[in-house]
């Protein structure tokens, strides 16, 4: 593996196996509110040696809103609500960064995983479900969804994304009743949804992680 720090439309740190090649899975993945680049690669030993693993940095200083030392990808409000304003930047920011992703990691990606833990994880499916198509599978670690997340509740236009959700029954940042509101509106809009619940806190279970890769092996076929 080696390791390269940098700086795009947001900062960054890369972990690639050596071997990596055009067609390789990769995956970006965002950390939660008031963390920071480095957290999130504490999951590289749970995933598998072949993928690449991407962890930028959101946009904002979570100083500006009380979150602590770290950043933040957006402000929050209350239940699924954000101010939007915030969000749409970090929705941006994102665009620019996975546009400008081959040249950071040096190939170009096969599957590309979006995913994260709390905030990540809630900005991950927004940018999914707000740009069809753009990334291959969503991994969300207790995040929640939006209210603004463009959803047709009939289920004529569903979300070809598949997406796993992984939630606490004991988290007390982001309740497992707001979990249900928001997987609910998937299911009705009929997405590609994989829920599992674990009997953690707000924190990502091992489990979890594992389950989470599988879906990913799955998608690829």
């Amino acid at each position: 593996m080696s390791e390269v720090q940098g700086q795009a439309p947001l900062d960054y740190i890369v972990d690639r196996p050596e071997t990596a090649a055009d067609g390789a899975t990769v995956a970006v993945l965002l950390h939660g509110r008031g963390s920071n680049r480095r957290d999130l690669q504490g999951l590289r030993p749970l995933l598998p040696p072949t993928w690449t693993l991407v962890t930028p940095e959101a946009p904002f200083p979570g100083s500006l809103w009380g979150y602590g030392q770290g950043s933040a990808w957006y402000r929050y409000i209350a239940d699924d609500r954000v101010v939007e304003e915030t969000l749409e930047e970090s929705l941006s920011k994102l665009d620019d960064f996975l546009t400008e992703l081959p040249e950071l990691i040096g190939f170009g990606p096969g599957t590309l995983v979006l995913g994260g833990f709390s905030q990540g994880g809630t900005v991950s499916l927004a940018y999914a479900l707000s740009r069809p198509d753009a990334v291959s599978v969503v991994l969300n670690f207790s995040g929640f969804l939006v209210a603004s997340a463009p959803l047709d509740e009939t289920g004529a236009a569903p979300p070809t994304t598949p997406i796993f959700w992984g939630h606490g029954v004991a988290d007390p940042a982001i309740p497992i009743a707001l979990a249900e509101k928001g997987r609910s509106r998937l299911r009705k809009a009929g997405a590609k949804l994989t829920a599992r619940d674990y009997r953690i806190g707000h924190w990502i279970a091992e489990e979890e992680v594992e389950r989470a890769v599988a879906l990913v092996e799955e998608a690829n076929g």
